[in-house]
């Protein structure tokens, strides 16, 4: 038997028997198959090392963005609240390779406001999935749509993707910005506006 029809068994023998066993071979199987030997000793922990760094990369699956969003206060406040630059790491669901950034999120508030560390931790909960960025913007801002019913939500994102720069047309230097604009920051030309100066203007 070849070194790897006997990583196959063994990853056929792990995922019948789901005890985490499957993460460590599957990730020998691969090193195996990239041609290299997952024993030498550089290489050992490997396995695990991916499974723990795979394991909170995709946290995001285990985060609830409607718990995030739950505790909200009632606030007389109808001007636009904005956080911006916030730093955020994902993975491209095509080639599972990184792409990272800023996030920039406005919301008109209606009656209720957020703490403001809670639209950092609702950008890590779905940043830290397999996603392509123009899905991640979208789904930002319906979370904060759907639990806040705001007036109107925002949310910018400006992103390096590795799978372009590492690979296929490696342009190093190219960024993708994409937006997601619902009630009046769609509606309204002014309030677009607004945010977009905001968000491009130094804070301090």
């Amino acid at each position: 038997m070849t070194n790897t029809e006997d990583e196959l068994r063994q990853l056929k023998e792990a995922l019948e028997i789901p005890t985490g066993r499957e993460w460590e071979a599957t990730v020998r199987l691969l090193l195996r198959l990239i041609g290299e030997d997952p024993n030498r000793q550089g290489l050992r922990r490997t396995p695990l090392r991916v499974k723990q760094s795979l394991q909170f990369l995709t946290s995001g699956y285990r985060s609830d963005p409607a718990k995030i969003l739950q505790r909200r206060f009632a606030v007389k406040h109808d001007e636009m609240i904005i956080v911006k630059d916030i730093d955020f790491y994902s993975l491209c669901e095509h080639h599972c390779l990184p792409f990272f950034g800023k996030c920039h999120i406005a919301y008109m508030p209606d009656r209720n406001i957020v703490g403001l560390s809670k639209i950092p931790r609702l950008v890590d909960a779905f940043s830290r999935r397999l996603q392509v960025q123009e899905r991640l913007t979208t789904q930002i801002a319906e979370a904060i749509n759907e639990h806040l019913k705001p007036r109107g939500v925002a949310c910018v994102m400006e992103a390096y993707h590795l799978c372009m720069m590492m690979r296929g047309v490696q342009k190093q230097n190219t960024t993708a910005v994409t937006s997601a604009m619902l009630g009046i920051f769609r509606t309204s030309d002014k309030t677009r506006a607004e945010f977009l100066t905001l968000i491009r203007s130094r804070s301090f």
